[in-house]
């Protein structure tokens, strides 16, 4: 399929994931209530603030970092691995095979379309987050600001590219599903979903930065709350960008060598 049709069948294509994501809407509810974990550690956090600060954090500084969390998880999160590993077992990627448009582009659709339904989540709290903190825990730097959105972007597709290269090893396995446990369970210590990473020791501070997971999270929110400065936000952002090719060519790889594998099968 040539880029010009790609580019006309994509507004359909976010069309049909958008009423995919309003028809699924209870389980979209199930998925957004399954990451309230930042609220969560925000009581946490804050109890802890509540006697002396932690580091620079404060009581009002852990409340705009973990609201702040809350919304970049909301707007960065994907599920292709699951899904992907549904319709290898069910035989059903065949069908999505047969279609002119790649799979690939069609899952990003999906994704991407549930987002309106995500912002009704985010937005009130992106609300309720400015009239607790004040605008002074808020980034009042316009070039942090644009250095987010490439950031927001690079971290979805960070997450969307790990589902992906996951899903691929379903082509391989029986299932890739413990794969994507293994992969949440390293998010969820080094993206800086569970505290801040600067809280952390020297040495998985080190390793974190290093690691594709706190460009997942912990990067954007650092842009959102004041955490970083220009000259540090772009040197992260080169390499979030850096993981973003390192997935891509992977999951270019597991995708060629997997499909192989599923026609040789009868997929």
């Amino acid at each position: 399929m040539s880029i010009g049709k790609t580019v006309r069948a994509l507004p359909t294509l976010i069309k049909v994931g958008f009423l995919e994501a309003v028809a699924y809407r209870a389980e979209l509810l199930v998925w957004v209530l399954s990451t309230t974990m930042p609220l969560i550690m925000l009581a946490l956090w804050s109890a802890v603030a509540r006697e002396a600060p932690v580091g620079r954090f404060g009581q009002m500084d852990f409340v705009a970092y973990f609201l702040a969390t809350f919304i970049v998880r909301q707007l960065t999160g994907a599920w292709v691995a699951w899904e992907m590993n549904w319709e290898v077992r069910q035989g059903t990627l065949g069908m999505k095979l047969l279609r002119p448009i790649h799979p690939f582009l069609t899952y990003a659709s999906e994704n991407l379309a549930a987002l309106p339904m995500r912002l009704i989540v985010a937005v009130p709290v992106a609300v309720i987050a400015l009239a607790l903190v004040g605008p002074e825990n808020v980034t009042a730097d316009p070039v942090l600001w644009i250095i987010w959105c490439a950031a927001m972007l690079g971290g979805w597709l960070i997450t969307f590219l790990a589902n992906l290269a996951i899903g691929c090893l379903a082509l391989y396995i029986d299932s890739s599903e413990k794969f994507m446990g293994i992969w949440l369970a390293l998010f969820f210590v080094f993206s800086g979903y569970l505290g801040p990473i600067e809280l952390f020791p020297q040495g998985v501070r080190a390793l974190a930065s290093w690691l594709p997971f706190q460009y997942q999270i912990g990067y954007p929110v650092q842009l959102m709350t004041s955490g970083i400065g220009r000259g540090d936000a772009l040197l992260m952002l080169a390499r979030q960008w850096g993981w973003v090719w390192l997935l891509l060519g992977l999951v270019t790889l597991l995708w060629r060598g997997g499909l192989r594998r599923f026609a040789a099968y009868g997929g």
